[in-house]
């Protein structure tokens, strides 16, 4: 999953001929992050939980502001009621 949002993010860089960050990118980061996350739960290692939950936490902020972002442009971009 980490492998392959970082090829994700270089096609997308590539295309754009600028350096991008795709939606996708913060969903495959979050898959991986979740996956690891019940591995470190199941291997009961606390450190490891500390630091899989941390990044989990941060995937999921990011897709929370991104999808904020998204609504206010559509909003503004429909105008007053």
């Amino acid at each position: 999953m980490f492998s392959l949002r970082f090829l994700v993010q270089w096609i997308q860089s590539e295309k754009k001929r600028r350096s991008v960050i795709p939606i996708v990118f913060w969903y495959l980061s979050l898959a991986g992050g979740l996956t690891l996350l019940s591995y470190a739960i199941h291997q009961k290692d606390p450190v490891f939980i500390l630091g899989q939950a941390t990044g989990v936490f941060i995937y999921t902020r990011n897709l929370q502001l991104i999808g904020r972002a998204r609504r206010l442009s559509a909003s503004e971009l429909a105008g007053p009621e």
